[in-house]
């Protein structure tokens, strides 16, 4: 009998009412395994022998295509044979549409879609929503993991029929959610750390020895972590989270781990009533309700996500405040960072911002976390705390130093490209401007 953490996965033999690794109060759960199954397992698998790096081999001809360029974005190019992918986001934000989209493949390849949270007929409705036909598509309303497998283990599968490729004709198992599975080998709820950790554990090993893929769908929680142990996320080979807030229509798919590809990639989707819509031109839906009128404290900025640059507006409100200690609203932003700037602000520039009210936003729901947005959040607040908007034309970026110098960042090249596509002539950069009183200047204020 163990105790493991549910926010970082760490194990411990005595229960700790604060988790010795990441602190957190009242996580350590008791796990428990089924020791006579467990040999029962042991005793059925064959002997396993080293094997010369040198003489494996391997079937994965290259990537298996989604059919979403914004999901092919974030996993690396598709799909690996054997990949286990790990979908995380809030209940309704559009998981299961997403990958239900996936049934517009075609007869390339068949999907298996095993659902533990709604029936068949509730999967057709919104599959005939979506307008997805489902012919390369099967529906499978099964909860223990041993069935599933069995199931799925079928000679069709096998790769030595026909002549197609191996990635061709292996299907793709959709689970939806890994928290509704359950094992006869161990004991617990279903939903419990120890059926979530044995039920996934099951489900790579069959996806490692099988090649097919497997997708996991996780439920988070109100703190915003994956449900479950948190060691799922060290167990697969893709972590995925599916964001966007509630009274927008935007949705952003984040890569937070890639085994296979890049973990800074973002794809951009729109959930409409005929389901997710790829966004191909990032800038300009972020731009496209911006007012045409120049307002105080408004700026565009170029971030980069991945590979992908993305126009963004920033907004500023800088306000007179009747409060002792006047309040600091960042959204979309890091706070550090944007009270880091401030504090340059009133030293270089000798800016009396100590009794005002400062609030900074970026706007469509985005977030930038790189420090090229740093220039662009001083000009922000500048050009609310004067009252006088920024010259049009304008995009800013670049990072801020504690002197007020401009430093470069990378991908100005890039950054400046997308900037001119789109019709701004003003780009301040550290090419352009050394230190925040030029760059003051530049935007006429």
């Amino acid at each position: 009998m163990r105790f493991v953490c549910s926010q970082c996965g760490y194990e411990s033999v005595q229960w700790y009412g604060k988790c010795p690794n990441c602190g957190e109060w009242n996580t350590m759960v008791e796990f428990k395994e089924s020791r006579g199954k467990k040999r029962e397992t042991k005793e059925g698998l064959g002997e396993t022998q080293p094997i010369r790096l040198s003489e494996i081999k391997t079937s994965v001809g290259g990537r298996i295509s989604s059919g979403i360029q914004e999901l092919d974005r974030v996993l690396g190019g598709g799909f690996i044979t054997g990949e286990i992918v790990l979908l995380a986001g809030e209940p309704g934000i559009g998981k299961s549409t997403l990958l239900l989209e996936l049934g517009r493949l075609g007869g390339l390849r068949k999907i298996i879609y095993v659902s533990g949270e709604e029936s068949p007929e509730q999967i057709k409705v919104r599959a005939e929503r979506l307008g997805v036909e489902g012919e390369n598509i099967l529906v499978m309303a099964e909860t223990q993991v041993e069935r599933i497998i069995e199931e799925v283990r079928d000679d069709r599968w096998e790769a030595g029929l026909g002549s197609e490729k191996l990635e061709d004709k292996l299907p793709l198992l959709i689970i939806d959610s890994i928290q509704t599975l359950w094992s006869e080998e161990i004991e617990g709820t279903p939903g419990s750390i120890s059926q979530v950790k044995w039920c996934a554990q099951k489900l790579i090993e069959f996806a490692k020895g099988s090649g097919i893929t497997v997708i996991l769908i996780g439920q988070i929680n109100k703190e915003g972590e994956i449900a479950g142990p948190m060691m799922l996320s060290h167990m697969v080979d893709c972590v995925l989270f599916l964001e966007g807030e509630r009274f927008s229509d935007l949705r952003l798919l984040r890569g937070l781990k890639n085994r296979f590809g890049p973990v800074d990639e973002v794809g951009v989707l729109r959930m409409t009533d005929k389901g997710m819509q790829e966004v191909q031109n990032p800038s300009e839906m972020f731009l496209s309700d911006r007012q045409k009128e120049r307002k105080a404290g408004a700026i565009v900025v170029c971030a980069i996500e991945g590979t992908r640059p993305m126009l963004l507006e920033i907004q500023a409100l800088v306000t007179q405040s009747s409060l002792p200690v006047p309040r600091r609203v960042v959204l979309g932003l890091d706070y550090n960072r944007v009270l880091l700037i401030i504090a340059v602000l009133q030293k270089v520039l000798h800016l009396p911002l100590y009794n005002q009210e400062i609030i900074v936003k970026v706007g469509g729901g985005f977030k930038i976390s790189e420090p090229a947005a740093d220039l662009g959040i001083a000009l922000a607040i500048i050009s609310s705390f004067k009252n006088k908007p920024v010259s049009s034309g304008t995009v800013a970026f670049g990072e801020v130093g504690l002197l007020g110098e401009i430093r470069r960042v990378g991908g100005e090249e890039k950054r400046t490209k997308e900037a001119k596509k789109l019709g701004f002539t003003n780009i301040l950069s550290s090419n352009t401007v050394s230190d925040l009183r030029e760059a003051m200047k530049a935007i006429g204020n």
